[in-house]
């Protein structure tokens, strides 16, 4: 599967505990990382300061849905299940 055009689920609802540049603690569940653009895309996906767990994570129908708000509900029921 291929990252869905103008999501960015997984860079809002779940949180990231390592740091981010210019999130030097992670950010929080439900916040939108620094790096999202408008057009919800990742202003570092290329770069060798993206964090490790975004490059890690990789689209998934289970996880992903069929739409940015069926990944963003899924992602967030998720984050709130490992607290």
């Amino acid at each position: 599967m291929e990252c869905r055009t103008g999501c960015g689920a997984c860079c809002i609802a779940p949180s990231i505990s390592s740091p981010i540049p210019g999130m030097p603690d992670g950010k929080p569940a439900g916040v939108p990382c620094i790096h999202l653009t408008d057009d919800y895309r990742c202003a570092i996906f290329d770069s060798p300061d993206r964090p490790a767990v975004c490059a890690g994570f990789k689209p998934e129908k289970m996880i992903c849905g069929n739409t940015r708000q069926e990944a963003l509900k899924i992602l967030s029921e998720l984050e709130e299940t490992t607290r």
